[in-house]
């Protein structure tokens, strides 16, 4: 049973698909409130149900679902309203936040013309008494400039910046409950914790309920009052969040928590903060106890002042994406790279590759000179060519990096077609020896991307990275769109993979939990130079620079009260607006990774 005054009353709510004549069950049974002022967590793995039951609550299932139960607003039911209503219901009275403001958000028309829209959906006012309401809107959700981000269209934003605009268009008509689904994800740790800091503010100052979707715990440590947790379609626990974590009471919400990865008690704050240059170059080393930098001849991988720049198109000044990188990777050593959006990470691991083109500087993978290969053309490319026969690059998406008219058997074998001479069955019996390696049922071979769930892609993208054994591995954001449980797998599969086959690696991520899993060492880039560098553990427990202070301030973790601890510490170490939500990223997030 529900109480009458929630301001959301979800009672045995059932969903259900009809697909080729068969009917799956997404949700049963599902019972949860929503009390004002006070934010939900809903939460599960992908598949575990939580999403279908938030669009049922706006209305918007496909023609072949069938939903029953009750969903009432306000005591009004929502299940079986007229159309009509259910419009003005959805941005009039319920609000929503996406995933991905890229592609909720209309590329054409800007920003503010479509806060502006739903405004006039739902609002009897002219276009100039729009006009000012969305200036207000976006000021009160901490942009500086409403002009410029109203005039802006979408690719002209960073992901925070766009997120902010989509939480003011959420809340511009007072809404009595506002959804979340995911809406910190796809963003770094600084911007996460600007968005949830907002919402959190948002939600105390208009007395608004707040559904959150996520299945990243730390991010409901920080903002959730309640957690529900879904599991193949139905609730399996309900609790106040303190409560939750402290005595989680069921298998699967213990599984979960124990998965996610957990970064060192944070320290204090340094007296004095100390000054950025002192951690460039050779002086990293020397104060971090190792001396000096190892000698180029030590290093699978060297970076020596390396400086990458995109040039600006007309008139337009070019971005200086990377600037006088100093590093070194050794032959079995994973090293971390982490940092904000737009910080270079991914340019530098793209340059690597040779992907990008290194405008001054060196840098040597096994002695060839990529820096200078990159720079000619065909006589690079055959250079190039020949040192990527040795390295594997694993990307973020996997669904986006391998090939959905391809097979599984054919991603896998197309390094070694490419860079070897194994055809006919000595290239079937390789392309088995790999789905092994990263535990993939060897029938998987003959299956096609959209038949994997999302680890199981990232697996058969570990297995194409690894098919020419290779000195190498860049790992670019490998795990961040993955559940905390497959997370957690892949990972132990990489650790597992890196400590026999011994292969070099570059790990790119703003996940700093993850990293400390994994890297040897860690090395912090900040408006595209190396601010500090050193043992994971030494950098992650007690970071000496203030912008690494601030990046582990910022990342959440799955403890309510450590959490509240690290959200005073990083207001405290917050003044002014963060890199990432600056107007310079806007102009180079695209262009510098």
């Amino acid at each position: 049973m529900t109480s009458e005054t929630a301001v959301l009353a979800v009672d045995d709510l059932n969903v259900s698909f009809e697909t080729d004549g068969r009917r799956v069950d997404a949700v049963r049974g599902t019972a949860f409130e929503l009390l004002r002022g006070r934010v939900t967590a809903l939460v599960g793995e992908s598949g575990s149900g939580k999403s279908v039951s938030a669009t049922a609550v706006l209305g918007l299932m496909p023609g072949t679902a069938r939903v029953g139960g009750s969903i009432r607003l306000n005591g009004e039911e929502l299940i079986g309203a007229d159309p009509g209503r259910l419009r003005q219901v959805r941005g009039g009275e319920i609000g929503t936040v996406f995933q991905e403001p890229m592609t909720a958000l209309n590329p054409v028309f800007t920003v503010g013309a479509q806060i502006a829209e739903a405004i006039r959906t739902h609002r009897t006012v002219s276009r100039a008494e729009a006009a000012a309401q969305v200036r207000e809107l976006l000021t009160s959700v901490g942009l500086d400039d409403p002009e410029r981000i109203a005039g802006a269209y979408p690719h002209e934003l960073s992901g925070g910046q766009l997120q902010r605009a989509m939480i003011a268009m959420a809340v511009s008509c007072d809404p009595v409950l506002l959804i979340a689904d995911e809406p910190t994800t796809a963003l770094d740790v600084t911007v996460q914790a600007g968005i949830l800091h907002l919402l959190r503010e948002l939600c105390a100052r208009l007395d608004t309920s707040i559904l959150l979707i996520t299945h990243d715990m730390g991010v409901v440590a920080d903002l959730a009052d309640d957690v529900v947790v879904m599991r193949d379609g139905e609730v399996v626990e309900k609790a106040p969040v303190a409560e939750l974590f402290a005595r989680p009471r069921h298998e699967y919400t213990r599984s979960l928590l124990s998965a996610v990865p957990r970064l060192p008690e944070l320290g204090p704050v340094p007296a004095e903060p100390v000054a950025e240059h002192w951690f460039s170059g050779q002086q990293v080393a020397g104060r971090l106890g190792s001396g000096q930098l190892p000698e180029d001849d030590d290093q699978l991988v060297t970076f020596r002042d390396v400086v990458i720049e995109y040039r600006g198109r007309g008139r337009r000044t070019g971005v200086r994406a990377v600037d006088g990188v100093d590093l070194g990777i050794a032959a079995g050593e994973v090293l971390g790279l982490v940092g904000e959006s737009g910080s270079g990470k991914s340019t530098l691991g793209r340059a690597l590759a040779g992907l990008v083109p290194v405008t001054s500087g060196t840098l040597r993978v096994d002695g060839v000179d990529v820096a200078l290969a990159s720079r000619r053309s065909l006589r690079g490319a055959r250079t190039l060519r020949g040192i990527r026969s040795r390295m594997g690059i694993v990307f973020q998406d996997p669904a986006s990096s391998l090939n959905p008219r391809h097979s599984v058997a054919t991603s896998i074998a197309e390094p070694l077609t490419l860079h070897t001479g194994l055809r006919g069955p000595q290239l079937r019996r390789r392309i088995a020896e790999l789905l092994e390696a990263v535990r993939v049922p060897a029938d998987f071979a003959d299956r096609y991307p959209h038949e994997m769930s999302g680890g199981q892609r990232q697996r058969i993208a570990i297995a194409r990275a690894l098919a020419l054994d290779p000195a190498l591995l860049i790992a670019d954001e490998p795990t961040s769109a993955l559940d905390v449980s497959v997370q957690a797998a892949v990972l132990e599969l990489v650790r597992e993979l890196q400590t026999r086959l011994r292969f070099a690696c570059l790990f790119i991520s703003h996940d700093l939990a993850v990293v400390e899993q994994l890297a040897d060492r860690v090395a912090v880039m900040n408006d595209g130079r190396i601010v500090e560098q050193g043992p994971a553990g030494q950098v992650l427990s007690a970071p000496r620079h203030p912008y690494t202070r601030r990046l582990l301030a910022a990342a959440p973790v799955a403890d309510p009260h450590e959490q509240r601890r690290r959200r005073q510490a990083w207001q405290a170490l917050t003044t002014g607006p963060r890199p990432a939500e600056s107007a310079a990223e806007s102009a180079s997030e695209s262009a510098a990774g």
